[in-house]
């Protein structure tokens, strides 16, 4: 199966682009779907769609991969934060930070916490983004299960977070220093003047046609001298070929600035 209709469909329904994403993943995503919705063919499948909003939504979740978590490998955020560390010079006191396809919220809620701790008392923009609008609205609410926060000393525990029975709960203080916002990381424009994106586990679903696109366009929205974090599977192997340079394993940077 192609998949064609489908494409159409979940491109007019939820505005997602699936001729970006790698073919076989794809496929094999659609059509193990599929097969636990009971559907026999792509008319079949879309009609089940259109007429059950609950397999709908699973459906979009299934498509956007929302899977994050706190100080997710946590080595590489302690290197993010001794890099964050060098922008935070005398003429750069507030940074803009861009969390792009934040999934549930732990990534910019972490980013939250280490700008806290680096530097209290300041507030620094931080603006997260996905394209799935319930996954932001989960976001929002900074509600988590004990494995979203399984990487999380319990010194930041206590100071960050209220727990209420199963649930840990990002205090007010963190959540206020977060904008979720929508966004397609393939169709829509990016906002400018970042001094640090985070985008993780994400573009490793995407052809390296369109993983470069969205690298030029990160090179183009951050300041010189910003940084990019990527995810632990996800080095840029033609980082130069896009205008970074390396940084460390997983971080890239603009080359300019102070």
């Amino acid at each position: 199966m192609d998949f064609k209709k489908i494409e159409t469909f979940v491109f007019k329904q939820y505005g997602i682009d699936l001729s970006a994403y790698k073919s076989k993943q794809l496929t094999r995503r659609i059509e193990s779907f599929m097969t636990r919705a009971g559907a026999t063919n792509e008319d079949d499948f879309i009609l089940k769609l259109k007429t059950d909003p609950n397999l709908s939504k699973k459906f979009l979740d299934h498509l956007t991969i929302n899977v994050s978590e706190f100080f997710r490998n946590k080595d590489l955020f302690m290197d993010l934060e001794k890099k964050i560390k060098e922008l935070l010079n005398p003429d750069k006191k507030i940074l803009k930070i861009w969390s792009a396809a934040c999934s549930n919220g732990a990534e910019p809620y972490t980013l939250a916490i280490i700008m806290d701790r680096l530097t209290p008392n300041k507030r620094h923009q931080i603006i997260a983004t996905d394209i799935d609008k319930t996954i932001l609205e989960v976001a929002k609410k900074g509600v988590y299960k004990p494995q979203d926060v399984r990487n999380v000393d319990k010194e930041i525990l206590d100071k960050y977070f209220t727990i209420e029975g199963d649930n840990y709960i990002v205090k007010d203080a963190i959540k206020n220093r977060v904008t979720f916002k929508h966004h397609d990381l393939i169709l829509d424009k990016y906002e400018t003047g970042f001094d640090l994106i985070v985008c993780r586990n994400v573009v490793i679903y995407f052809t390296q046609e369109v993983k470069n696109q969205i690298y030029k366009k990160f090179y183009e929205a951050m300041n010189p001298g910003g940084l990019l974090f990527v995810g632990a599977t996800e080095s840029i192997y033609n980082y130069r070929e896009l205008g970074f340079e390396k940084a460390s394993t997983f971080i890239y940077r603009k080359p300019g600035g102070v």
